[in-house]
């Protein structure tokens, strides 16, 4: 994903666009249909639990072109398992010029299970296809 370490101005792009967010207005945003919620976590773990409507771009092969666009006056909302991986994701965004507003689930998928978020168990069965299947 980086080649190279993130340039300065990234991270202050980054600091302006990319909010973090308690599971709780994510969980809000999710019920309302006002966001997209992107999974950067692997297939398997995917696989194993994810947020209902997710789309899964794995960090592993993040690809900034391959993030749905938000519903208009929707949201961008990243995760991951407890939401470190989904910084550098975010970082990514930034990087290729996505204009941001950003958003991160603090805690990951971790604290919206905790906090009552509901969660899909199983192999993934339809809705969208994982980065980089046929």
């Amino acid at each position: 994903m980086f080649r190279t370490p993130p340039s300065p101005e990234t991270v202050a792009r980054m600091r302006e666009r990319v909010h973090i967010v308690d599971p709780a207005t994510a969980q809000a945003w999710h019920a309302a249909g006002e966001a997209v919620i992107v999974d950067v976590r692997e297939m398997y773990e995917y696989a194993q639990a994810h947020i209902p409507g997710a789309v899964p771009v794995p960090l592993s092969a993040f690809d900034p072109g391959q993030v749905p666009a938000p519903p208009d006056g929707g949201r961008l909302v990243l995760h991951c398992a407890v939401g470190v991986r989904c910084e550098y994701a975010a970082m990514a965004l930034v990087s290729e010029g996505h204009p941001g507003p950003i958003y991160r689930i603090e805690g990951g998928i971790t604290a919206w299970g905790q906090s009552g978020g509901p969660l899909e168990a199983g192999s993934w069965h339809g809705g969208h296809p994982p980065v980089g299947s046929p």
